[in-house]
């Protein structure tokens, strides 16, 4: 099928606003979370795939962290395995983390690197105890109501936080030309396996390797506020404030605050976007609009 003039000439368009970027973002690590929506449908799954290959090609570093919840959720429900959910995190006793390894490690990390590999990348997966990629430690949860003399201390099991990412594992393979694809399983002193959040590892990934981004894929179209309007080019500072007052809250609070743990501890700037636009990723890279909820440390 041959191209009209106006469509060649939209196309030319677009390669030239993506260039600068291209040219800009050449051999930078950028950390992607992969979840939501972008995870569960086939055609926005195929596009995530050929977004991450098309950036290795053009010379950056992608490396991807990936959830799993609804999948793990699926698993247990066929399994008669009742879900049970602290401060929206699952309790993860011996038999559940099981199977969170079983689903994380296996069926959903070797679906995104087999994506990733027929779309033309070279991906690897590993969860964060291959070479204890991932050192974690067990999450303390408590509860405090006003009749106590004391917060109350709950076990949520195989539930964890990090403790410390090797980058020298993720050093190798992104020196390999490989696309990391990692499962947020953390390993303990003890030899235990970790659930840990998607969410906290990419971010903590993200410092570590002093990523140039960090792209959180959600199920929303960013940071909304009292007027549902998307908010962007937000200050560190900025997004303190809007905690502080209540605009943010519920459900989008952990991962804004992730976000900006990862821009104060040295990321250059966090992304919030939405996973069900096609082409999320590209279009928050190459364009100058961009898609979703940018927070930097810039003035």
């Amino acid at each position: 099928m041959s191209l009209t003039r106006d469509s060649a000439i939209n196309i030319a368009n677009v390669l030239t606003e993506a260039l600068p970027y291209i040219q800009r973002f050449t051999g930078k690590t950028i950390v992607v979370k992969f979840g939501g929506n972008a995870m569960t449908d086939q055609k926005l799954k195929e596009q995530f795939a050929r977004d991450v290959v098309l950036m290795k090609l053009v010379g950056m570093n992608p490396l991807v962290v990936h959830g799993g919840g609804p999948q793990i959720g699926s698993l247990l429900t066929k399994l008669n395995i009742e879900s049970n959910f602290v401060d929206g995190m699952r309790v993860t006793d011996s038999e559940t983390m099981d199977i969170v390894e079983m689903v994380l490690g296996g069926s959903v990390n070797k679906e995104i690197v087999s994506l990733l590999n027929n779309n033309g990348g070279k991906a690897v997966g590993l969860t964060g105890k291959d070479g204890n990629l991932i050192q974690a430690r067990k999450m303390q949860v408590s509860r405090q109501a006003p009749e106590m003399t004391a917060p109350e201390i709950i076990d949520i099991g195989h539930v964890g936080a990090v403790s410390s990412i090797d980058r020298g594992v993720l050093d190798m393979l992104l020196n390999s030309n490989f696309i990391p694809v990692i499962a947020p399983i953390g390993v303990g002193i003890d030899g235990a396996s970790y659930n840990i959040n998607a969410d906290l590892v990419a971010g903590k990934i993200a410092e570590v390797m002093c990523a140039e981004k960090l792209m959180l894929l959600t199920n929303v179209a960013g940071l909304m506020n009292q007027n549902n309007e998307v908010l962007t080019g937000l200050r560190t500072q900025q997004v303190d404030e809007l905690i502080a007052d209540g605009t943010i809250h519920g459900g989008m609070l952990p991962k804004i605050s992730c976000a900006l743990d990862a821009v104060k501890g040295g990321v250059k700037s966090a992304h919030i976007i939405d996973g069900r636009v096609p082409h999320a990723v590209l279009l928050e890279i190459f364009t100058d609009e961009g898609v979703g909820t940018l927070i930097t440390n810039q003035k």
